[in-house]
């Protein structure tokens, strides 16, 4: 039991979203929704914890989330559990368990939420952490891949996100991967005791990891190995060659990065990331690729697919302005009693046409209604005392410049209008 009086802290690793930053994240996720939107994506909303074997089977055995990363516990039932550590995932159970690849064609979906890995937290990483996300099932053409990274980057443009850098690769097929992967593996036997215990076990198993790993050793060694680009078939070729220059035509710059894999076994052909150097040495900020494989893994008829991950912690962090606590446009000042019964009469209409509005609590005089007001960082304050109830009007001060205007009672609402939004 916890001593009484002991505060009780938040767990290492995950964080409060706090009053402050809420309304920066309620941006975010409202101007993605809108773009989502725009590219006729539907939102699907799937649970946070699924079968183990639902991550094991699609992450892979040898990725470091499956061997280090994932929250695994055993239910009451003896069944293995684990909270999602991604979002595809679980995604693609839900597309084939509902039988979403009926009828045939298209099927574009995007979510948002709370993912948890079991990592060392480190600057913008978290046990819990947030992704935003996309996936487009069915068609096997260079512009669904076009499509769906146009989609990201115009994420980032409408969040008015600059410095941002796109970097893309191709990770072959099944025709020319194993080629690639016969090369890489010859490779990096050669280097395999300068490794990290890590990709010592991968050289083996699953060479393609080396080429993730974090070690700056390994990043070394990686960067002299042979690159999947140089070993692509004609088909994976002109795939590649395609959706970059589709990309090009939407003015999206785009930098080939031939030693660009990513952290998860079910990609194919096209993989792409999205760095930020504000974010120093863990710059991703986004990052996603081409599965064809993935859906028959779940029992689903073939169905090639695409999609990407926003971090959202990162994606905040990079933008300028942090935003405050909610800034009211309207802050009423009742000096009375009886003022209070004005102030929620209109304070309701205004709501409902929209306005962010707030008042004073608890009574007090002009004066320190008005520094309530100006915490607040209202931006107009709204005073109700015996003068004005006996004149039935307001007095309202811009906190900003200073200014106070008289407002007969009934004029409020058109007044606001004109004075905020400015006439028509």
């Amino acid at each position: 039991m916890a001593d009484k009086g002991k505060i009780i802290q938040r767990i290492k690793g995950v964080k409060d979203i706090l009053p402050a930053s809420a309304p920066m994240w309620q941006w975010v996720e409202d101007t993605t929704r809108e773009t989502f939107e725009s590219f006729c994506f539907s939102e699907i909303r799937v649970p946070i914890f699924e079968k183990t074997g639902v991550f094991s089977r699609a992450i892979g055995e040898t990725s470091d989330i499956v061997e280090k990363e994932m929250y695994t516990f055993t239910d009451r039932g003896g069944e293995s559990l684990t909270l999602r550590p991604e979002g595809t995932a679980s995604v693609v159970r839900a597309y084939v368990e509902n039988g979403m690849f009926n009828p045939p064609g298209a099927r574009k979906l995007y979510y948002m939420g709370p993912m948890f890995r079991a990592e060392r937290p480190q600057a913008g990483r978290y046990r819990q952490f947030h992704q935003i996300g996309a996936e487009l099932f069915g068609p096997d053409d260079p512009a669904a891949d076009a499509e769906v990274i146009h989609l990201l980057m115009s994420i980032f443009r409408n969040l008015h996100l600059e410095g941002l850098t796109l970097h893309i690769n191709s990770l072959g097929c099944p025709v020319c991967r194993p080629g690639f992967r016969d090369k890489l593996g010859e490779y990096l036997a050669t280097k395999k005791e300068a490794l990290c215990e890590n990709c010592q076990r991968r050289v083996d198993r699953n060479p393609l990891r080396v080429l993730d790993c974090k070690s700056r050793t390994c990043g070394e060694i990686a960067a002299g190995a042979p690159t999947v680009t140089e070993n692509l078939c004609a088909d994976c070729h002109a795939h590649f060659e395609r959706t970059i220059l589709l990309l090009e035509k939407t003015g999206i710059v785009v930098t080939r990065a031939p030693r660009l894999v990513r952290g998860l076994d079910y990609y194919s052909r096209t993989a792409f990331e999205v760095t930020s150097q504000a974010l120093g040495a863990q710059d991703a900020v986004a990052g996603g690729g081409r599965y064809n494989t993935l859906v028959e893994q779940f029992g689903g008829p073939p169905t090639p697919a695409i999609g990407f991950a926003i971090g959202m912690e990162r994606l905040i962090s990079l933008l300028e302005d942090e935003a405050g606590a909610l800034a009211p446009e309207i802050f009423f000042l009742p000096l009375l009693p009886e003022a209070e019964e004005i102030v929620f009469k209109f304070a309701g209409q205004l709501r409902e046409e929209g306005f962010l509005v707030d008042m004073a609590f608890g009574g007090g005089g002009l004066k320190s209604q008005l520094k309530k007001a100006d915490r607040a960082s209202a931006h107009l304050a709204v005073i109700i005392g015996e003068n004005e109830l006996a004149q039935s009007q307001f007095q309202i001060k811009d906190m900003k410049s200073g200014e106070q205007f008289a407002v007969p009672m009934e004029n409020l609402g058109q007044w606001l209008d004109e004075y905020l939004l400015g006439p028509d």
